[in-house]
């Protein structure tokens, strides 16, 4: 299993163990299998009557089981309509592991728990006996038979955390075909560029994980000095009415020997995970006691090895009427050593525990995936949420597995409101509709952690706007300080009227706007001395309505323009410095098709392009020994009937340390045959 896989489960059994504990304490336990429905707006539009009658959804996974009274019957007049088995053709989509009646429970349950669309119908493609190993050969079968089978959604809880391109078509083959395709980000957070295919895709609708309106939502912050910290509530510790503020002291290792010397008592203590004694054990528990019994008011453990960490205080070794009295908090061993050295002084400290549902899950697979466009789109509830299990059961679960059946759900209960919706309608209206989610220090979530935010069915069925496209990437550079892009607005009930709009994030963008019938000209700017990238959202208000489009501006250095006629595309290069090489890549943005050519200042290079549509331009610029992008996009209405091949660009080497290589090799090869010729004299 690898290592990120580990660390998935290790966060999830954690939480587990919080919720059973806190469980526990209450002495009584009922499956509340309506909370994530809700919580994400699902009672608006069941009041208004729907439920997603009608609309059909492809689960490719590991199958059903129709067997449950929640899912009930196979073919015409049961739950699951149809479906194939890609892994045993000889047998019917049975699941036999769970994951794909935990997929499918949240998406269209419709008994003892309902799920998201409870009247829509399900159809199973099984694809993986256990989830784990799934053949994208098969995920990419499974996906042309949804679209000869005609569903209306397709749902993909599983994936592969690499780059599949032959995934990535499909997926956008069937778009073009009408057909919504949801999927989930991935478990292999929280570092970036983690989203895999087909999660990559950009005519998905990728979604990511959220914590939820249960006990598994519990955070803590920690500030030092004006200093934020990322910290994490270790199992056990319970939310507090109010914050903590007290001077912070260390307290070396947490044992009772650490602590009989100085004053501890109302006091936050700061103490390093382990022990230095080779061999011994000091768990959390005996060092959250030995705290507690010198009168301390919290304990801070950080960690003895890189990175942050999850801790319990309860443990098969802990006394059996142990229970935690203050709160503990785990920190990486970085910000931990940080720490100790800067509490030197009497140095005081606010910590606080609390519930916050909209915390996006640290296992939540992260991007950016391309500087051209946004993923994940969204977020949803993925952290135990409650769904159907094989055998007739229930369980609670986790995982953006989990997360993507709410956002189907949502697909589905729209394209019941109206079936002429396209899959960009869907998407547009899903991704601009969302609530924003914050961390600990309520700050906003950066996009590529969060998209847009967090799944509010609600305001999504309250939109008359659909926004064309949902997300914005705007391109500047020292070259050019102002760029453009325009948003497409088309009113639901044919009556568009005046939009107000304002920027939301980065203090040093200038924005603007103007309306123009439908469409909104948007305009940015930043200071000529800023560079990098900088993230906020447009936020649109119409009709009582707020949508959020998201945005990310990069302002770069260097800068590409590009000249396109009949399809042929020359590309001039501007830098502020010397420059001596840039490779040019140019992506279809729809099918994904890259071209690469190089240019340098004595040397121009064109690409022609056999394709109409839409094209992203990224150019890594060298100079003086540092490697620099820049980026742009164009649009091409005539495409060429010329096909592109340069040697030097199919290797993808620069033309000039090629030719320096094949210089040496030919005066090599001169040197050897005049010693050769005088070894025979």
């Amino acid at each position: 299993m690898s290592q990120n896989k580990v660390i998935f489960f290790a966060i999830v059994t954690v939480i587990a163990a919080i919720i059973v504990f806190q469980l526990n304490f209450d002495n009584k336990f009922e499956i509340m299998v309506d909370i994530s429905g809700p919580y994400v707006g699902t009672t608006f539009p069941n009041d208004l009557g729907y439920d997603g009658e009608g609309i059909k959804i492809a689960v490719i996974d590991t199958g059903v089981d129709h067997l449950h009274p929640d899912l009930f019957g196979f073919g015409p007049g049961g739950k699951i309509v149809g479906g194939y088995n890609f892994v045993d053709e000889s047998k019917m989509p049975v699941d036999t592991n769970g994951h794909g009646t935990e997929v499918s429970g949240i998406i269209a349950s419709d008994g003892q728990l309902s799920g998201i669309a409870p009247k829509a119908s399900i159809v199973a493609y099984k694809v993986s006996d256990d989830g784990e190993n799934v053949s994208s050969d098969l995920i990419i079968k499974a996906i042309n038979k949804a679209i000869e089978d005609d569903v209306d959604i397709i749902n993909i809880s599983l994936g592969v955390n690499k780059t599949n391109s032959k995934i990535d078509d499909a997926v956008s083959k069937a778009t073009r075909n009408g057909i919504v395709v949801v999927v989930a980000a991935g478990n292999d957070g929280p570092g970036l560029e983690t989203i895999g295919s087909p999660g990559q895709s950009f005519d998905a609708i990728t979604v990511g994980a959220t914590y939820n309106n249960i006990t598994a939502s519990l955070v803590a912050t920690l500030e030092v000095d004006g200093k934020q910290f990322q910290v994490m509530p270790m199992m056990g510790t319970p939310p507090l009415d109010e914050p903590i503020t007290e001077e912070i002291v260390f307290g070396e290792y947490g044992r009772q020997k650490d602590l009989s010397e100085g004053s501890f008592s109302d006091s936050m203590v700061l103490v390093e995970r382990g022990s230095d004694v080779e061999g011994e054990l000091v768990y959390f528990s005996e060092k959250e006691n030995n705290v507690a019994n010198v009168g301390g008011k919290a304990l801070v453990v950080y960690n003895n090895q890189k990175g942050i960490f999850l801790g319990e205080l309860f443990h098969q070794f802990a006394p059996p009427d142990y229970r935690p009295r203050i709160p503990v908090l785990s920190l990486s061993n970085e910000d931990g050593e940080f720490l100790k050295n800067s509490i030197q002084n009497r140095t005081t400290a606010t910590l606080n525990v609390f519930f916050n549902p909209d915390f996006v899950a640290y296992f939540s697979s992260r991007g950016p995936v391309s500087p051209f466009y946004i993923k994940p789109d969204l977020v949803a509830p993925g952290v135990f949420i409650n769904s159907t299990l094989t055998d007739a059961k229930y369980n609670m679960t986790s995982g953006t597995s989990f997360a993507a059946p709410h956002v189907s759900g949502a697909a589905a209960l729209l394209l019941q409101k109206n079936q002429d919706f396209t899959p960009k309608e869907v998407k547009s209206l899903l991704v601009t509709t969302t609530d924003f989610v914050t961390d600990a220090y309520e700050n906003k979530f950066p996009i590529e952690t969060s998209g847009s935010g967090r799944l509010n069915i609600t305001r999504a069925f309250e939109a008359n706007l659909v926004i064309s496209p949902p997300t914005l990437i705007y391109n500047l550079s020292t070259e050019k300080e102002t760029a453009r892009e325009d948003l497409k607005l088309k009113a639901l009930d044919g009556n568009l009227r005046k939009i107000n709009a304002e920027f939301v994030g980065a203090d040093d963008v200038n924005f603007d706007y103007k309306q123009q019938g439908n469409v909104l000209e948007t305009t940015v700017s930043l200071p000529s001395e800023s560079l990098g990238e900088f993230q906020g959202t447009i936020v649109i208000e119409n009709k009582n309505v707020e949508y959020h489009v998201p945005v990310v501006i990069h302002k770069t250095k260097g800068s590409v323009n590009v000249f396109e006629e009949d399809g042929k595309l020359d590309f001039e290069v501007l830098y502020p410095e010397e420059w001596s090489y840039a490779k040019i890549s140019v992506i279809n943005k729809d099918t994904g098709k890259t071209d690469v050519t190089s240019v340098t200042p004595k040397k121009e290079s064109s690409i022609s392009v056999t394709e109409k549509g839409e094209y992203w331009i990224l150019a890594n610029i060298i100079a003086n020994g540092e490697t620099s992008d820049a980026f742009e996009t164009i649009t091409v209405e005539t495409p060429s009937e010329e096909n592109n091949f340069d040697l030097f660009d199919f290797f993808e080497i620069p033309e000039r340390p090629f030719i320096i290589v094949i210089v040496v090799a030919v005066m090599i090869s001169l040197v050897g045959l005049k010693f050769r010729a005088k070894s025979q004299e």
